[in-house]
């Protein structure tokens, strides 16, 4: 690019002297040469070569590493100028500052770094270290971007947030700063909650509504897209102490969990708890599904959801708090939101069973006196039970019922010896000897899948049938007259993935029915519980049922739609993170919930006024596929009673961590005003002039009130 002519050493202070002439492109002078030539004036007071222009021709003179030094800064500025970008002072300032720091990187291609573009405006680095920052950012998963106020930590944190939601790596940004100021406590202040904290997130707003067209802002907002909130309510995603969670024993209220306990993720199986965070006192409110199914959380809590729209269009699930919820749910029956259901039958431990599941589900579905034990269907088809359903019993027919399991006689055996059906049900003797105070014994209920699904099995064979309708998949109905019986079935086909309705038909009021041409009246409410069980899912064994139930096209798909959320008074609660992929886990009615944030990019701002506990909590939220940015200035702490800042002293932790990060900028790369910088640094200066004297101070004091006395007699 340039022409160097040294002159013959003919002058003594001429033999140093150095000479470069090279043109500009036409298309690039204006740009290079800046507003009424401002930018050369300023590249004059830089550099100390000489600069002379004429025409499109720039010749540099002077000694040969000044020389050498400006060709490098009118390269990378002509470069800049012709790729269209525009060049002024700052871009001067800010090239001669990045080369004289002795970088090896080209000033050129930190400048021009683009992070995202609105409206003809272009956000990018403007300098090495702001350039290195979101370098970092894009390379780890947690990033600490530390220093002074201007240097541009949470614009270009916000800039790399946006360009991830734009490009689909996340599905939505958190950003959230502590409200110290005051002190956590906005009661006092006047208006409603958000007018109250709006002061102190506005900076976040603002930032945001460089990046993202204002007038959309309201509805990602409200679709949970973007989140802004204050740091004090990010941690109150939480359910009540008593809240029963599913674990490989059964369900567990949560508040006993400890860290490294198993409890049951989305997918059926077991997934250990990473932490555990008790909340306090909170206000909840109690989740209702549109299958009677519910569970009690905060208005904070999490719920992954996803509208017909998003699964017309593939999008994926939706994270909602609870409070974002409420209002938005739609009537019935166009609900809007739908909950996810477990992906595979719950994963529970074999335990032993006195009785073969299947002809325990028989017994407890055929509606006659447990005692008499023969199941029976009413067009005689043989019920499939194993023979070996139970040592010491075969299957045999009866007269006025299909098979049975019985007792096996042998020569000589004592009449009155009990049959091991009626002994296994003995063990049993909770079922009770009457229909409507029959369950499913815990023992089955919290067993493997197999052997939950044949307990279900026999009970539909005996008292269910398939329910076709026209254009849908085939549905299936259960009636009993016992409610417990009903809950038990209730546990069944949630714990397998499928919904279930349950439909009280009252016996006042009903025609009575007729047996043996008597007229029987209803004595008992009669239970109607419609089932939807996932594909892969058999409900019958009995050879009818099954051809009737596949023909009609099977269970399809199962949904779960919320339905109506309740404020239900204060209680105690705790939060709990969990090590599955997606972050959920089987909470009541085998819901599934959860509190960790997935696929989200979250920014901290101003974390310097953080505790170490908050900093704990904070960064303990992060779940799969996210990505957490800490920005903060350790100089400027505003933590009442003289706490710890959590960001001074998360470096000391964190350091030497994989996958975290450090940035620190300086007043090099303030941004605003040319004269922050020097504010920055003159506060700077003060402040170490200010330790020293303190520290001189103390050496006095530790010293003792006789140390000065006795300097004296010995100076004297």
């Amino acid at each position: 690019m340039a022409d160097t002519a040294d002159n013959t050493p003919q002058a003594g202070h001429a033999a140093a002297d150095a000479q470069s002439k090279f043109a500009v492109p036409d298309g690039a002078v204006l740009a290079l040469l800046g507003s009424r030539d401002e930018n050369l004036r300023l590249a004059e007071e830089l550099l100390d070569a000489d600069v002379h222009v004429r025409g499109n021709e720039i010749t540099l003179s002077g000694q040969p590493a000044d020389v050498a030094f400006a060709e490098r800064v009118f390269s990378e500025l002509i470069t800049l100028a012709g790729r269209g970008q525009q060049v002024g002072p700052d871009t001067v300032r800010r090239t001669v500052a990045m080369l004289s720091a002795g970088t090896s990187e080209s000033p050129a291609e930190v400048l021009s770094l683009d992070i995202i573009s609105r409206r003809g405006r272009t956000i990018r680095p403007k300098t090495l270290n702001q350039k290195h920052y979101v370098d970092a950012i894009d390379q780890n998963t947690v990033v600490f971007g530390i220093g002074p106020a201007g240097t541009g930590k949470t614009y270009l944190a916000m800039a790399k947030a946006v360009q991830a939601l734009q490009a689909k790596q996340v599905n939505r940004i958190i950003l959230t700063r502590p409200a110290v100021e005051a002190g956590e406590r906005l009661g006092y202040l006047p208006g409603t909650l958000y007018e109250k904290i709006d002061p102190y997130l506005r900076p976040l707003y603002d930032a945001l509504h460089d990046m993202v067209d204002p007038e959309s802002i309201p509805r990602l907002t409200q679709a949970g897209t973007i989140e802004v909130a204050p740091l004090a309510y990010m941690r109150g995603r939480a359910q009540p102490v008593s809240t029963d969670v599913l674990t490989p024993d059964g369900f567990r209220p949560i508040g006993e969990l400890e860290v490294g306990d198993l409890v049951i993720g989305s997918n059926g199986e077991p997934t250990p708890v990473l932490g555990v965070y008790p909340q306090g006192e909170k206000d909840v409110y109690r989740v209702t599904a549109q299958d009677g199914a519910s569970t009690l959380c905060c208005g904070d809590h999490l719920w992954t959801v996803r509208t017909a729209s998003d699964h017309r269009r593939d999008e994926p699930w939706r994270v909602l708090e609870t409070k974002e919820l409420i209002g938005d749910l739609g009537a019935a029956p166009a609900r809007r939101y739908e909950l996810p259901l477990l992906s595979a039958p719950a994963c529970q431990p074999e335990r032993p069973f006195p009785l073969d599941p299947y002809a325990l589900g028989l017994l407890l579905g055929d509606g006659r006196p447990t005692g008499s034990h023969s199941p029976a269907t009413e067009d005689g088809e043989a019920v499939p039970t194993s023979d070996a359903a139970l040592t010491g019993a075969e299957v045999r027919r009866e007269v006025h019922a299909d098979r049975t399991p019985d007792r096996v006689r042998t020569a000589g055996a004592v009449a009155t010896l009990e049959d091991p059906v009626t002994e296994a049900l003995g063990s049993l003797s909770p079922l009770g000897t009457h229909p409507h105070t029959r369950f499913v014994p815990d023992v089955y209920l919290d067993n493997t899948a197999h052997v939950r699904l044949a307990v279900l099995q026999g009970l539909l064979d005996a008292a269910g049938e398939p329910v076709t309708g026209v254009d849908r998949t085939c549905g299936i109905r259960y009636t009993t007259t016992s409610p417990a019986l009903r809950d038990g079935v209730l546990r069944l086909v949630r714990s397998l993935g499928g919904v279930a309705h349950v439909h009280r038909r009252p016996a006042t009021g009903r025609a009575p029915e007729c047996a043996d041409d008597r007229p029987e009246p209803h004595l008992r409410d009669t239970h109607l519980v419609d089932i939807r069980l996932p594909e892969g899912v058999e409900p019958f064994r009995l050879a009818h049922k099954q051809q009737e139930y596949r023909a009609a096209g099977g269970g399809g798909r199962p949904e779960r739609f919320i339905d109506r959320i309740e404020p239900a008074g204060r209680a105690e609660a705790v939060c709990i993170q969990v090590a599955a992929a997606d972050s959920l886990y089987v909470t009541e009615d085998y819901l599934l919930t959860h509190n960790t944030l997935n696929d989200a990019f979250i920014i901290l701002d101003e974390a310097q006024n953080t505790t170490p506990e908050q900093m704990k909590m904070f960064l303990t939220r992060l779940g799969f596929g996210s990505k957490i940015v800490v920005t903060g200035d350790i100089t400027q702490i505003d933590l009442p009673g003289g706490q710890r800042s959590g960001l001074k002293v998360v470096k000391d932790i964190l350091d030497g961590v994989d996958d975290v990060h450090f940035s620190i900028l300086t007043s090099s790369d303030v941004v605003r005003h040319r004269l922050v910088a020097d504010i920055v640094d003159a506060y700077e200066k003060w402040q170490v002039e200010q330790d020293e004297h303190d520290l001189g101070e103390g050496r006095q004091q530790h010293a003792g009130p006789g140390a000065r006395s006795r300097g004296h007699r010995r100076g004297r």
